[in-house]
């Protein structure tokens, strides 16, 4: 516990070190991997409601929080990392974007990405928590490791069993736990003052819905052999019509991953959105009657973003078994057992 304790002095005296430091020499360019106090109005041209939006929802390569009650926000950009996969490919500025074209892998952290490390950690941490104390034994002990058994038994018993099988359901249950409590962790994490909602970023939710669509693919040709995953997209159609029913097919595998990335990615954008702007009506009318309405509305917002996060977690993993199900089923299909000259196994 004293080494967290330290942890934090140390962090705090950075912070202070940094408020303290003069208005006049606050850079206009945070060097990489310093924290550094700016005051906005002599650092910054002010920016509109929508561009503060933007700002705030976006990624970017350094993270700010404000100070309550003054007019000066702190800074962090992150350390630059890029690899030159040909000499000279990485411009010495690094301000200048990186161009993977060029030959410059840019492997430096982003706000969205440093999120994501965070909640890597914080659950790692709460998984080691809630275990500490169980020694062996079968039966959880405390509150922590009741509510994360609680939640582990409804994804094996109400999501993976239900929509894959009892026989291949526990198979793929610990991914469909990562994916559970990892969304729901970043959802989370959005949700406190100066973080950001990494989930809200469709590279992110893309990422996550390749690995479900390489995983559904996996499970097809593991359940049907791989003639049979072909065999599958014809449709059980005459040949002559295989010209159509092949791309249509092709096409339905992509329309699944492709519905998982925009599905979470516009929930939790939207909700962070709608938020700011609730805020923003005070600034944008500009009179400090207009808060006694925003504050209430923006409170209802949030407690709904709050939902809104498990809610979106539970989907994603619910439609990741779904999808995962329906690659099984096809082992069940005849004509999948006839491509691969086998016996589909007996209903129980």
């Amino acid at each position: 516990m004293s080494r967290y304790v330290a942890l934090l002095g140390w962090m705090l005296a950075t912070v202070a070190l940094a408020a303290e430091e003069p208005a006049e020499h606050a850079a206009k360019h945070v060097p990489p991997g310093k924290l550094q106090a700016v005051v906005e109005e002599t650092e910054e041209p002010p920016q509109d409601t929508a561009g503060y939006i933007l700002h705030h929802v976006l990624d970017s390569e350094t993270l700010a929080f404000q100070v309550p009650l003054r007019d000066k926000e702190f800074k962090y950009r992150f350390p630059v990392w890029r690899i030159p996969l040909k000499a000279g490919a990485c411009p010495a500025n690094v301000h200048e974007k990186a161009s993977l074209g060029a030959g410059c892998l840019d492997l430096s952290l982003t706000k969205m990405s440093a999120m994501l490390v965070l909640a890597t950690v914080v659950l790692v941490l709460v998984f080691l928590l809630g275990t500490r104390k169980q020694e062996g034994g079968l039966v959880p002990r405390g509150r922590l490791a009741n509510f994360l058994e609680m939640m582990v038994v409804f994804v094996r018993n109400e999501i993976a069993i239900p929509n894959i099988g009892k026989e291949e359901g526990p198979r793929y249950v610990p991914y469909l736990l990562t994916v559970f409590f990892f969304i729901l962790t970043i959802n989370l994490l959005g949700l406190f003052p100066w973080m950001s909602s990494a989930t809200g970023n469709i590279a992110v939710t893309g990422a996550l819905a390749a690995i479900t669509f390489v995983l559904t693919q996996v499970a097809s040709i593991r359940s049907a052999g791989f003639l049979g995953y072909l065999k599958h997209l014809t449709g059980g159609v005459p040949v002559f019509l295989w010209p159509i029913m092949i791309p249509v097919e092709v096409l339905g595998l992509f329309t699944k991953p492709f519905a998982l990335t925009l599905r979470l990615f516009a929930n939790m954008l939207a909700g962070h959105i709608v938020l700011f702007c609730l805020i923003g009506l005070i600034f944008f009318i500009g009179h400090i009657a207009v808060a006694a309405v925003a504050v209430p509305l923006g409170m209802a917002i949030y407690f709904l973003e709050l939902f809104v996060a498990f809610l979106q977690a539970y989907i994603f993993t619910m439609l990741s078994s779904l999808f995962i199900g329906m690659g099984v089923a096809m082992g069940h299909h005849p004509e999948a057992h006839e491509a691969e000259g086998t016996h589909p196994p007996a209903a129980h």
